[in-house]
């Protein structure tokens, strides 16, 4: 597969991947190439962790946050802090980057919640919302809650996504002017005052046991060092679905579930549409005003 500066030897190209689907290697490559310029916005200088299913989704795969010492040399990688030391990690600003991880057999990209030349300092606010026993309505009601208190009450812009598994992702770009411990205050807050105006449907309990059936929203992936699916992502899962943006509207569309959209639909979808996230990259605030309005509310 050649690109405009490298030329990738596809490896076991008809490898198959996803058994019951028969979705081989070479799918999963072309996919890959034809999403690229949809995708690398959300990865570019933000530091990877890979989910490397080699051996196809029926086994377990890995996730990799250390670069490969066998990475050729033109893939761009950061040392990156973490607990007790440091890790080299992969960024992806290009599609030969992309391809190369996808050919060592990257299903899903995961991202840093932060920019590599600003790192201890978060670019978005992410809440999950995974429903209990596949509830997928209780997730749609939890998104709408969600987008009520960030948009009409504390002067956001928020964003949605079907996580390409069981939930979805509301996400709230942010300036990076604040840092990690902060941002994760506020979201607590954010999600407590949720959970106590909702609380036989929504909770912030953190063991299972304690949440009874309700969604747990969670907030705590707010932190240095965590990450979050990529839009655009395949999950590892039969007929590859996708981590896709979406409108807000469509949360009343019957049909919506977490995995409509796989490699096969998304690019008719993209066809019909106008990128729901469009004004992503520059609908960035900080939290110091919404802070202080939430603050009123809570009391």
């Amino acid at each position: 597969m050649k690109t405009d500066d490298h030329n990738i030897k596809i490896t076991h190209k008809d490898k198959i991947l996803f058994p019951n689907s028969k979705i081989i290697k070479h799918d999963l490559m072309a996919y890959y190439e034809k999403i690229a310029n949809y995708l690398l916005p959300y990865l570019k200088s933000h530091p990877l962790t890979m989910q490397r299913f080699p051996n196809g989704i029926t086994e377990d795969g890995f996730f990799q946050k250390n670069a490969s010492q066998y990475f050729p040399d033109w893939i761009k990688t950061e040392d990156i802090r973490k607990v007790g030391g440091w890790v080299n990690q992969v960024i992806c600003d290009n599609k030969e980057t992309l391809l190369y991880l996808v050919n060592q057999y990257v299903i899903t990209f995961h991202i840093s919640l932060s920019t590599i030349d600003n790192m201890e300092y978060p670019d978005k606010l992410i809440f999950d919302l995974d429903p209990p026993k596949e509830d997928f309505a209780l997730a749609i009601e939890g998104a709408k809650a969600l987008r009520l208190l960030l948009e009409n009450d504390l002067g956001f812009k928020s964003f949605l996504m079907t996580t390409g598994s069981k939930g979805l992702h509301v996400i709230v770009p942010l300036k990076q002017k604040e840092d990690f411990n902060e941002v994760h205050t506020f979201a607590k807050s954010i999600s407590n005052h949720i959970a106590i105006q909702n609380p036989t449907k929504f909770t912030t309990a953190i063991r299972k046991n304690k949440r009874e059936g309700r969604l747990y929203i969670d907030y705590l992936r707010n932190s240095y060092g965590q990450t979050s699916v990529a839009p655009y992502s395949v999950r590892a899962i039969e007929n590859a679905p996708l981590a896709t943006p979406i409108y807000w509207s469509e949360l009343d569309d019957e049909k919506l579930n977490a995995q409509f959209c796989n490699i096969k639909n998304i690019f008719k979808r993209l066809e019909q549409i106008e990128d729901p996230w469009k004004d992503f990259s520059t609908s960035g605030k900080r939290i110091k005003n919404a802070r202080k309005k939430l603050e009123l509310l809570v009391k």
